[in-house]
């Protein structure tokens, strides 16, 4: 094992890449899942924190407030949005004191997708042995560590 001062210009040495290219094999991955609920993976991440804020809703459901959570502008959110609220998944709404306040709301289908997301799921993971699944979670783990890290370093 090299130490980060032996890493080179190599593209094979670099972490950004290798981190690039997982994340790439793991959005091809997740494709048939995605076709099969009509989500693309940018749609998908959003849903997952609509439905995580029905369990514990942030002070204000705004497009703020779901930019800061996928760490993304809402000139990339205002589209995935538009696309989901023209599926009725979502409804986004302006507030009433600060128009330039957008409140988002799950509809009754974007409550019920939920529903069909887990067995697709599981359907993925079942590919997977168990000490495949603990390593996997242990590198999940390892992430959240590099993404604090690295965002305390950006600040």
């Amino acid at each position: 094992m090299t130490g980060l001062g032996d890493v080179g210009l190599q593209l094979d040495d670099q972490l950004c890449f290798k981190l690039y290219a997982a994340s790439r094999v793991v959005i091809r991955t997740y494709k048939p899942m995605l076709e099969a609920l009509g989500l693309t993976y940018a749609q998908y991440l959003v849903m997952l924190v609509l439905w995580e804020w029905q369990v514990q809703p942030p002070a204000q459901p705004t497009l703020k407030a779901l930019g800061q959570r996928l760490q993304l502008d809402s000139g990339t959110l205002t589209p995935l949005l538009k696309r989901l609220e023209a599926l009725e998944l979502v409804s986004r709404r302006r507030a009433v004191q600060d128009e330039r306040e957008v409140h988002l709301t799950l509809s009754e289908q974007g409550v019920a997708l939920q529903a069909r997301v887990m067995p697709l799921k599981m359907q993925l993971l079942c590919q997977f042995d168990e000490s495949e699944l603990l390593e996997l979670e242990g590198l999940r783990q390892r992430l959240d560590r590099l993404l604090k890290r690295l965002e305390s370093v950006a600040e």
